[in-house]
């Protein structure tokens, strides 16, 4: 069976892609767990037995609650300077109040990456660290099945009542007796988010039918997505905050009884970065408030002492304990004992003592040797002394040899749960080796497939015969199949712990076994059939001796080193600089063959003219085994600069000497519109500038003139009609942009009236389908009616040009410079650069892919996912709807790459004078220049997975590196389809 290499090249990517998702529900790891929810009541334990015959405690029962209602108010993104710093004094007055002088206990809570907004509340309210994976379930939360807080709260009869973000609704469905919910993803929304909390909160304070009140806050961190932390808007929405805690504050003291206190928690899920954005490490995003404020405590007095360090986890055991419930089965977090300081002695020890049983009963649950855990150690040592402190209570003993005693337990205590919890919190990473193995085995295999295929896919005719049924391989392909079968029984009947390819079903894993066993005879047979043409002797000498070129180098050198890179987690953080380098350096090199081929040819053509003559007919009967699709010269230098130097006559050869410079002063401006990785990303960019509210004209300005610049730049080779439309859509990007308040028109004072901009986001959108759909009409009529080469060319740049509009519209303004200088270096490299130096279609592939990488950082992106804009899904949406919302955002992020991949397949096709298999050459360099990277990184993941920074710098890049394959194979698979067979011009 033949197979042209586009097509062989997107089977490939889709096998890998299966492979890819294998691998990452393998990798990302669920946490710790205890006994399921239904099986996690029981009796708790009693106090340590005393000593001696007689002497038995009567202390057997959770203690009573602490605390008669509860109102915890979660502001999201509420980052601790926001509260703790200057922000607070300013805007939030009377929280600082009471912070420094009320009857309040203040923290720093720590949150552990990813901070989003899901796996957050699943930690408030479970005491565990969720696992990576739910960054991506984050969009459609499930109900939460574990042990967890609410669960324990409405158990034993609690009344909760919950407004705000509507996750809580989806991961506590029918706990709450009053809820109203409002979605969490419209980000545009910064007042009604909130005001339709606050509404039900003078009705709910004046009752007494509840126990628990939660209220989630979202309009702040809507703010910081949209315009960032430093935004005008943030102080108007602190100062809301503070307003609706000291309401919240009075209530309670008001409605307080002799008996029993209440108790007010105010905190965030996450903070934000200095981009306005969360789910990395940094420490604006990790670090958030956590106060306790209650007439319980003792008024501060003395000197104001800096928030003391707590781990985000700890909330729900204190909430337990001060809600008079179970500690949650699966919690790792340790109790808050300040918050319980004013009780008794024994009872500070009980609270601790159900904290320690709680985590060593986890432990003993999750690790085998867990006797040998020095956790475990301290707490029974911890719980021996105490048991010796319960002899000396029950025995009357009120001495100062009491006291002392008990702080010593107490110390002791408190070390052994935080030993215990450091324990437990290593054991988050429990992968899935299996599944990852087998999909690291599908994408090496498919890697070495393609490499070993290079020589083939990249002949003249781009296709090579797929030995389907080699009678050689047949009886292998059996016994392979049979050997993975049996290996899959055993790992399967054997695993302690559950794999998620053992639970799939029988049919779908002996079809993996089949497909791994497929690709195995595909290599062999592939690596045979090369032992077989080694043997046969060179008929064509000049194939052989011919040398690479600096850029053939170059693109070895650069893949190889950016590959090995990606070992380093410093590298990793910092990986845009690697491309900055890489294009950079590749401008050089372009300079270099362009001065060559115009200043030193004049030299060598009358004594090299024959000799090039009689190259060119060796080289014609050799173009079988050559990557040659360029006319009547293929793989010669002196051949190339022939051409080259006929090319270019006149003020064209200035210009194209002049262009690498012109490409590397766009790049330079490039590097300082964002600052991106970790190091200086905190350092002000001229993007900070422009998108501050004192130069709003300035940036209405460049969004104006960059808005023109693309459509000059863009309209070329469209229709008349589709130049019309982008026009119209680029005047509705204007248009939404200063609706929603971001630039301001000339004859606008101000920006008083902003909306939500949907109605003119809507008006864009009909001209990015209307675009796209002339185009694929074109592309249907030249491949099902009439294979004509001008149509479907015109049709592949007006799809091009509907998504620049649709990039257009769902960039911010300080970034459309950057979709600019795209177009930009995309028109000065075909005329100036590529047609000169007659690049061959690999060539020009691999620069496309270096490109779109850069300007995928150039775009502001990181390896983080801190700078994922999910402001761009809801664009045009009056609501959150799933799918919409997944691929604008996905389609934002990855504009960089996607439009340099499309713009590749527009060239290669247009391009009269090349060779149909251009097409099919493009695809499968593609295909080569994912496949290695991510294949390579998913080995070092593998042997890195219990590194330091495996969650905050390599799970990141790994999602990252996964949705770009799946990204690449979508690509491929539209070069497949565009690539048709035309006769061949060799």
């Amino acid at each position: 069976m033949r197979l042209r290499s586009g097509v062989f090249a997107a089977s490939c990517l889709l096998v890998e892609a299966l492979g890819v998702a294998l691998f990452l529900r393998g990798f990302f790891p669920v946490a710790v767990r205890s006994l399921p929810r239904r099986e996690a009541r029981g009796d708790p334990p009693a106090e340590p037995a005393p000593p001696g015959p007689g002497m038995v405690s009567n202390w057997t029962k959770i203690p009573p609650p602490l605390f008669k209602k509860v109102v915890l108010v979660l502001i999201d993104a509420l980052r601790d300077d926001f509260v703790f710093g200057s922000k607070g004094k300013q805007f939030m007055p009377y929280t600082t109040q009471v912070v420094e002088k009320g009857t309040s206990y203040s923290f720093i809570a720590e949150a552990k990456p990813p901070t989003v907004t899901m796996p957050r509340i699943k930690a408030l309210m479970t005491g565990s660290i969720p696992g990576f994976i739910d960054v991506i379930v984050n969009l459609n939360s499930p109900a939460l099945l574990d042990d967890n807080l609410i669960w324990q709260a409405k158990t034993t009869g609690k009344r909760i009542i919950f407004y705000g973000d509507d996750t809580w609704v989806k991961l506590f469905p029918k706990h709450f007796v009053e809820h109203d919910g409002t979605t969490s993803f419209f980000v545009s929304d910064f007042t009604e988010v909130d005001d339709n909390v606050t509404r039900h909160l003078d009705r709910v304070l004046k009752r007494e039918d509840w126990d628990l009140l939660i209220l989630h806050y979202l309009g702040l961190d809507h703010i910081g997505h949209m315009t960032g932390p430093n935004s005008p808007l943030v102080g108007p929405k602190l100062r809301e905050m503070d307003n609706i805690l000291k309401k919240i504050h009075i209530s309670l003291l008001s409605k307080e009884e002799a008996s029993l206190p209440n108790l007010l928690v105010v905190c965030g899920d996450h903070g934000m970065s200095e981009t306005g954005s969360h789910g990395g490490s940094s420490e604006g995003e990790v670090h958030t408030p956590l106060l306790f404020i209650s007439s319980a405590f003792e008024k501060r007095s003395g000197p104001l002492t800096p928030p003391g360090l707590v781990q985000q986890t700890d909330l729900a055991s204190t909430l337990a304990v001060g809600l008079g419930l179970p500690i949650s089965r699966n919690s790792v977090g340790n109790l808050i004992l300040p918050v319980v300081g004013g009780k008794t002695m024994r009872e500070q020890l009980r609270f601790v003592h159900l904290n320690g049983f709680q985590l060593s009963r986890l432990l003993q649950e999750n690790t085998p040797a867990y006797e040998k855990d020095p956790g475990y150690e301290h707490f029974k040592i911890a719980e021996k002394s105490h048991s010796n402190w319960i002899k000396l209570y029950l025995e009357g003993n009120n001495s100062e040899i009491l006291l002392n005693l008990g702080k010593k337990v107490l110390k002791q205590y408190l070390e052994a749960l935080k030993t215990l919890s450091s324990s437990l919190s290593k054991q988050v990473a429990q992968y899935d080796m299996y599944s990852m193995m087998v999909g690291t085995v599908i994408i090496m295999e498919v890697l070495l497939l393609l490499l070993l295929s290079i020589p083939k896919a990249l002949s003249s005719r781009a296709e090579f015969e797929v030995p389907l049924s080699p009678p050689l391989f047949s009886l292998l392909f059996y016994l392979m199949c049979l050997m993975l079968c049996a290996v899959h029984v055993i790992v399967c009947t054997s695993a302690e712990s559950l794999c998620y390819f053992c639970s799939m079903s029988w049919l779908t894993a002996v079809g993996v076994m089949m497909l791994i066993s497929a690709l195995m005879c595909g290599i062999l047979s592939a690596i045979a059939k090369i032992f077989e043409n080694s043997r046969l002797p060179l008929k064509n000498l000049v194939v052989s001796s011919s040398s690479w070129s600096e850029i053939d180098v170059l693109i070895l050198a650069g893949t190889i080193g950016h590959v090995l890179s990606l070992g380093a987690s410093s590298f990793i953080e910092e990986e845009h600089q690697t491309w900055y380098f890489l294009i950079n350096t590749l401008c050089l090199v372009l300079c270099q063959e362009l001065c060559r081929n115009n200043f030193l040819l004049k030299e060598w053509e009358p004594h090299h003219s024959t000799t090039m003559k009689q190259n060119f007919d060796s080289v014609g009967e050799a173009s079988e085994c050559k990557n040659i699709d360029i006319p009547a010269a293929g793989n010669s230098k002196l051949s190339k600069a022939t051409s080259s130097a006929e090319f270019i006559k006149g003020s064209d050869k200035w210009i194209s000497l002049a262009s690498p410079w012109i490409i590397l002063i766009c790049c330079r401006l490039l590097r300082s519109l964002n600052q991106t990785g970790v190091q200086w990303a905190h350092r002000s960019d001229f993007g900070h500038w422009l998108t501050s509210s004192e130069h709003k004209s300035e940036l209405s300005f460049l969004a104006a003139i960059s808005l023109l610049m693309i459509l000059f730049l863009v309209q070329r080779r469209c229709s008349l009609v589709s130049k019309i439309a982008m026009a119209l859509g680029l005047l509705g990007v204007y248009s939404y942009r200063a609706a929603i308040g971001n630039v301001i028109f000339p004859w606008q004072r101000d920006s008083k009236d902003i909306s939500k901009g949907i109605t003119e986001a809507r008006f864009v959108y009909v001209f990015v389908l209307g675009i796209v759909f002339t185009g694929t009409k074109d592309l249907l009529k030249s491949q099902v009616i009439s294979a004509d080469s001008s149509v479907k060319s015109t049709g592949l740049w007006e799809v091009y040009s509907g998504l620049v509009l649709l990039a257009a519209l769902l960039f911010r303004p300080h970034n459309l410079p950057v979709l600019v200088f795209c177009l930009l270096i995309q028109t000065m490299m075909t005329k100036y650069i590529w047609r000169p130096l007659k690049c061959d279609a690999a060539q020009i592939t691999v620069m496309h892919y270096w490109f779109g990488q850069a300007f995928f950082y150039f775009q502001g992106n990181s390896n983080g996912i801190a700078t994922v804009d999910i402001s761009a899904g809801f664009v045009g949406l009056e609501s959150y709807v799933e799918i919409p919302a997944i691929f604008l955002t996905a389609f934002a992020t990855y504009t960089g790459p996607l439009l340099w991949a499309i713009h590749l397949l527009c060239y290669l096709s247009s391009e009269v004078n090349r060779n149909s298999a251009a097409v099919g050459h493009g695809c499968f360099c593609y295909a080569v220049l994912r496949s290695v990277p991510v294949a390579i990184y998913i080995v070092l993941v593998t042997g890195l997975r219990y590194h330091l920074f495996i969650w905050s710098v390599f799970s990141p890049k790994l999602l990252y590196e996964g949705v770009h394959v799946f990204i690449t194979a979508a690509v491929c698979l539209f070069f497949m389809a565009m690539d048709q067979k035309h006769s061949q011009k060799v």
